[in-house]
């Protein structure tokens, strides 16, 4: 975690600005959980698997003080508990795992910010502060805020997540500013901690994130991000570095009498000065008209083969740049549709869905792995069923913190409420 005395002057700050001035204390819980059934073809080594689990089980504290002008944003996730060993995804990989989503850390955000914290002397402008464990103001949004259930395969290319993390942010008209420092280690149990120090050597601050996101109408977005992360994969920081970009546009509004998400998005990953690049091109959309909501993502992702233990799903860690056999890009197609609707007064939200994915992995540039002999053939197909249960999560987008979107709503769980 950032250290208390950044959180005491962020907090300082803040009451400075406010001065005398008293607000109430306003708190929201919400949740989520999703039961589902996945069955895999093929999984490594060869054969089919299916399984049952709860993913996605989070938590979240959302409060204010100050008059909106101070914010904590927490969020507890019990995949630790739900998917010790992963959720079955084709493609999905990081922290360790291979065509398993992994768990995220118990802990997935504490976050404070400081928001309009210049008040009327910067006019319409808005700067705020941010510290705690969260994520990165890097690249798009936590998949888990976005249409489809699977995770996409650019999942540790397009997010920086669960960081100990500062972010500054300067909203003023339609362009927004963000720049963040970070520690560069991922997690390596849920139950684990970012790291601050080793030996003498800083681990918080070793990595940098900037992030431009231009507003050019209401309900579009058009983002582009560059980070430095340094040893990512390596906790000690003996690992090499990561140099990322991220692009992206996102429209989510109304047209007609439906609504409609879209997002477009190019991202890239360079590691070991170079030598190894992996590249992703994702495009995803919904349309949602009453209760009925389809929706797909296309994506074309390349990612490094990592060395395996004796569970195939499960790459040997601390990772260095010399355990990486090959590269292997999946272009997959997932298609769903969801049935939506609420309960308890419009603050349950239920949708049952049904979503498959299909497509194919190739070998990119050589390299020792061979797809034919570790998956026995280069198609991939997978399909859930499962009903995605949250409450009052309604217009919730995970990871962003400063209140410089609050114009632009996320209608992910809408749909049900208009009904």
């Amino acid at each position: 975690m950032i250290r208390p005395v950044a959180a005491s002057a962020l907090l300082a700050l803040v009451l400075t600005q406010q001065g005398e001035a008293q607000s109430s204390i306003t708190a929201r819980v919400a949740a989520q959980l999703i039961p589902l059934y996945t069955s895999v073809d093929p999984i490594p080594g060869g054969s089919t698997l299916d399984e049952f689990r709860v993913v996605q089980p989070v938590v979240m504290l959302h409060a204010s003080a100050l008059n909106d002008h101070l914010r904590f944003s927490g969020t507890l996730n019990l995949e630790g508990k739900t998917i010790p060993d992963g959720e079955l995804a084709p493609g999905d990989w990081g922290e360790g795992f291979n065509d398993r989503r992994h768990p995220h850390t118990y802990a997935h955000e504490l976050m404070i910010s400081g928001v309009d914290l210049l008040g009327n002397l910067d006019g319409s402008a808005r700067l705020s502060l941010s510290a705690g464990k969260g994520f990165v103001a890097f690249g798009t949004d936590d998949p888990m805020s976005r249409p489809p259930v699977r995770y996409p395969v650019n999942h540790h290319l397009a997010q920086i997540l669960e960081r100990a993390v500062a972010i500054a942010g300067f909203r003023a008209g339609p362009v927004i500013a963000e720049g963040s420092l970070f520690d560069g280690d991922e997690p390596e149990r849920p139950d684990q901690w970012p790291l601050i120090k080793t030996g003498d050597e800083w681990r918080f601050g070793d990595s940098w994130a900037l992030r431009l996101t231009v507003i050019p109408v209401r309900h579009l977005e058009v983002q582009g991000s560059r980070a430095k992360v340094h040893s990512p994969e390596h906790r000690p920081g003996a690992g090499t570095d990561a140099w990322k970009w991220d692009v992206s546009a996102r429209y989510e509004g109304p047209v007609g009498n439906s609504k409609v998400y879209g997002l477009a998005e190019w991202a890239r990953t360079e590691e070991a000065d170079g030598f190894f690049v992996f590249r992703s091109f994702l495009t995803e959309g919904a349309w949602t008209v009453a209760r009925h909501r389809p929706y797909f993502r296309l994506e074309r992702t390349e990612r490094p083969e990592d060395m395996r233990t004796i569970d195939p799903f499960r790459s040997v860690r601390p990772h260095l740049e010399n355990s990486i056999l090959g590269t292997t890009r999946w272009t997959l197609l997932t298609i769903g549709y969801g049935y939506g609707f609420s309960l308890a007064q419009g603050r349950l939200d239920v949708e049952p869905f049904t979503e498959g994915t299909f497509g194919n992995v190739k070998n990119v540039n050589g390299g020792l792995f061979d797809i034919e002999s570790f998956y026995g053939k280069e198609s991939v197909r997978s399909l859930s069923v499962g009903l995605r249960a949250s409450w009052q999560l309604r217009g919730h987008r995970m990871g962003r913190y400063g209140a410089l979107l609050d114009e632009v709503p996320n209608m992910m769980h809408e749909h049900q409420h208009d009904m």
